[in-house]
C-alpha cells in the first residue's frame, strides 16, 4: 500500500470515528491530553521543591509549592475522571452506532450482494477481525495512544529544552544524548515493525480458527444441540476437535511471544544504557555546579519519558499503518454499491383491480455464473388470479418469484406492471405490494405477535386473525400469553418450542398480516403434516381472498385450487393451462410429473 493511500485511509478512518460519535472523540482527545499532563506536574514542581529545600527557602514557600502541586493534580484528576465517565458512555454509543450502520448496510444492499458468498465471507471476516482487536477497535486504541504520545513528547521537550543551553554540559554530551534518543527510537521502530509483522501473520492465520470457534460455540452452547450431542455421543469428538484447534493456536502463540520477547529485550537494553549515560552526563554537570539537584531529577525523568513517548509514537504509527488493510477491508463492505435502480413512479391505486403483470422475453443468470436460471420467459396475468408454479427442483420456480418481487433485475428482457417497467416504480413502494413466504424464511426468538407483524408494535386482534387463518388456532389457544408468548428460549426461559410445521404456519400468518395485494407462497406446506396440508388447500381461496395468489410447489395436488398453472422445466415455461387441460396432455411435462407422484398413493403401494 502506498504512503498516500495510508494517509487517505487514516483521514477517512478518523472522520468515520467522528461520524460515529463526536462526543467520544472529543472526550478521548481531552482525556488523553489531561491523563498525560498529570505526570509532568509532580516532576516540574518536585524539582522546584528540591531546589527550594537545598536553597533553604521559607516554609511558607515550600508549603505553597506542595499545595499547588497537589491541588493541580487533584483538579486535573477530577476533570479526567469526569471525562472518562462521559467517554465510557460515548464509547457504547459509538459501537452501537457502528453495529447499527453495519445492520443498515446489510438491510439496504442489493439482494444479489446478500446472496453473494464472497460478500458473506467478507462480513464474517470483518466480524472476526473486530473480535480479534483489529479494524475499528485497533483504530480507537492507536488514536488514543497517539494523542497520549504526542502530549508526552511536547511536555518532555518543553521541560528538557533548557538542557541543551547549559554551558556546563559539553557539546559532546548533548550529541551523545541526541544520538542515543535517535538510536533508541530507530531500534524501537525496527522492533515494532517486526513485532507487528509477526502479530499480523499470527492473527491472519487465526481467521479460520475464529470462524471455527464461532460456529463451534454456536452449536455446542445452544440448548437445541443437546439432543444430538447426547443421542449420538458427540461430546468426546467435539471436545477432541476443540483441543486440537486450541493446541495449534497455543503453539503458534507461544512462538510469537518468544520472538516478540527477544525483540523487546534489545529495545529495553538500549533504553537502560541510555538512561545510564544521561545520569553520568547530569552528575558530571552537577558536580561542576552547572545544574541544580532538582534539575537532575527533572531532566532524567523527562528524557526517559521523551524516549518512551517517541518510541511509542513510532510504534503506534506503525500499528495504524498495519491496521489500514483491515480498515480498507472494513470500508470495502460499506462501499459495496447498490446497483438496483430505485425508481420514482408511484404504484397506481386502482379501484377496479385491473392490474396486469407481464414477463416479456425475460432471461436471467445469477451473478458470477454462466448458466441461465431462466430463459425467454413470456407470461401475462391479471391481478386477482390464482396461479400455480410447478416444476422439479432447480427448474427456476423460486428465481421467477425473486424477479417478480424485484430482488433481482432480469439479465435480459423486462417485467411490466400495467405496461410500465417495474424498475421505474419507487423501489420500496413496489416491494410493499408483495407478501411472500419463502422456503428459507426465518423466525426470531421474540414474541409471537412480533414475528407475525415483523416489528415490535402490532395489532393483537389482527395478528390473532392471521394466525387463525394460517391454521395455528388451536396452538395459539394453548399458549398462556397468547400473541405475547416468546418463541424459543434464547431470551425467555418460558419460551415456546415450535415444530417445523408450526413455524411454517407462523410465516404464512406474517404474509397474511401484511395484507399486500400479492400473496406468494413458496412451498408453503413442505413441513406440514397431511391433515394441515389439506386444511391449507381447502381454505386456499378464503385465505387469498381477492389477492393475486401465486402458489409454488412440487406437489401437484395443490395446483387443482388455482385458475392457471405454469409448468417450469430447465428455466423455461414449457406448459400453461388448467389442471384438467394439462393432465389431458399425455405428452406434456405436467402429465409426467402428476403420474410420477400419483404412483406413491395408489392402492397397490398403500397395501404393500
Amino acid at each position: 500500500m502506498k504512503f498516500s493511500e495510508h494517509i487517505q485511509l487514516l483521514n477517512r478512518s478518523i472522520r468515520y470515528l467522528f461520524f460515529l460519535s463526536r462526543t467520544h472523540m472529543i472526550c478521548l482527545t481531552l482525556s488523553s491530553i489531561l491523563n498525560n499532563l498529570l505526570p509532568y506536574i509532580p516532576i516540574y514542581f518536585s524539582a522546584k521543591l528540591l531546589d527550594a529545600l537545598y536553597e533553604g527557602r521559607p516554609t511558607e514557600q515550600l508549603l505553597l509549592l506542595v499545595l499547588f502541586t497537589v491541588g493541580s493534580v487533584f483538579l486535573l484528576s477530577v476533570t479526567n475522571t469526569w471525562l472518562s465517565s462521559v467517554r465510557s458512555q460515548a464509547t457504547n454509543e459509538m459501537y452501537r452506532n457502528q453495529n447499527w450502520e453495519m445492520s443498515e448496510k446489510a438491510m439496504h444492499m442489493a439482494y444479489a450482494s446478500v446472496e453473494d458468498p464472497d460478500v458473506a465471507l467478507l462480513r464474517s471476516r470483518i466480524a472476526m477481525e473486530s473480535q480479534t482487536g483489529y479494524n475499528l477497535w485497533r483504530l480507537v486504541f492507536c488514536t488514543d495512544s497517539l494523542i497520549s504520545n504526542l502530549t508526552r513528547i511536547l511536555m518532555s521537550l518543553s521541560l528538557t529544552m533548557s538542557f541543551f543551553f547549559l554551558e556546563s554540559v559539553p557539546v559532546s554530551g548533548k550529541l551523545v544524548l541526541v544520538g542515543g534518543i535517535l538510536l533508541t527510537t530507530a531500534v524501537v521502530v525496527f522492533t515494532s515493525r517486526k513485532t507487528e509483522e509477526l502479530t499480523d501473520r499470527f492473527y491472519s492465520g487465526c481467521v479460520r480458527a475464529n470462524l471455527f470457534y464461532d460456529k463451534y460455540d454456536s452449536y455446542a452452547q445452544h440448548y437445541s444441540s443437546g439432543k444430538d450431542i447426547r443421542i449420538y455421543d458427540m461430546a468426546e469428538g467435539l471436545l477432541t476437535l476443540n483441543r486440537q484447534e486450541l493446541r495449534s493456536i497455543n503453539e503458534k502463540k507461544a512462538s510469537l511471544n518468544l520472538k516478540s520477547a527477544a525483540l523487546t529485550s534489545a529495545e529495553q537494553i538500549l533504553s537502560h544504557v541510555l538512561r545510564f549515560c544521561v545520569y553520568l552526563i547530569l552528575i558530571r554537570a552537577a558536580l561542576s555546579g552547572g545544574i541544580s539537584v532538582g534539575s537532575i531529577a527533572r531532566y532524567v525523568s523527562c528524557v526517559m519519558l521523551l524516549i518512551g513517548a517517541a518510541s511509542d509514537c513510532c510504534a503506534n504509527m506503525q500499528r495504524l499503518f498495519a491496521n489500514n488493510p483491515y480498515m480498507k477491508r472494513f470500508f470495502s463492505l460499506l462501499d459495496i454499491p447498490n446497483p438496483m435502480y430505485q425508481g420514482s413512479l408511484t404504484v397506481e391505486k386502482r379501484d377496479d383491480n385491473e392490474y396486469y403483470v407481464e414477463f416479456r422475453d425475460v432471461s436471467f443468470r445469477y451473478p458470477n455464473t454462466e448458466a441461465y436460471a431462466l430463459r425467454h420467459v413470456n407470461l401475462k396475468f391479471k391481478v386477482g388470479e390464482k396461479l400455480a408454479v410447478v416444476g422439479e427442483n432447480g427448474s427456476g420456480k423460486t428465481t421467477f418469484i425473486k424477479l417478480m418481487c424485484r430482488l433481482y433485475d432480469p439479465t435480459e428482457g423486462e417485467i411490466l406492471l400495467n405496461g410500465v417497467n417495474i424498475k421505474k416504480y419507487d423501489y420500496n413502494e413496489y416491494m410493499s405490494i408483495f407478501s411472500v413466504v419463502f422456503q428459507d424464511f426465518r423466525l426470531f426468538a421474540f414474541r409471537l405477535g412480533e414475528n407475525v407483524a415483523a416489528g415490535p408494535e402490532y395489532d393483537r386482534e389482527k395478528a390473532t386473525q392471521a394466525l387463525n387463518q394460517s391454521g395455528l388456532e388451536e396452538r395459539l389457544a394453548a399458549m398462556p400469553e397468547g400473541t405475547d408468548s416468546y418463541l424459543y428460549k434464547d431470551f425467555d426461559s418460558s419460551g415456546i418450542e415450535i415444530s417445523g410445521g408450526e413455524a411454517q404456519k407462523i410465516a404464512l400468518a406474517r404474509a397474511l398480516y401484511k395484507d399486500a395485494p400479492f400473496l406468494i407462497l413458496d412451498e408453503p406446506t413442505a413441513a406440514l403434516d397431511p391433515v394441515s396440508e389439506y386444511e391449507i388447500y381447502s381454505s386456499f381461496n378464503a385465505i387469498a381472498g381477492d389477492k393475486t395468489a401465486i402458489y409454488i410447489s412440487h406437489r401437484l395436488a395443490s395446483c387443482r385450487f388455482c385458475d392457471k398453472i405454469m409448468v417450469f422445466d430447465n428455466g423455461q415455461i414449457v406448459q400453461k393451462g388448467t389442471h384438467n387441460s394439462l393432465i389431458a396432455d399425455a405428452c406434456g411435462k405436467y402429465h409426467a410429473l402428476w403420474h410420477a407422484q400419483a404412483q406413491y398413493y395408489t392402492i397397490e403401494n398403500c397395501n404393500s
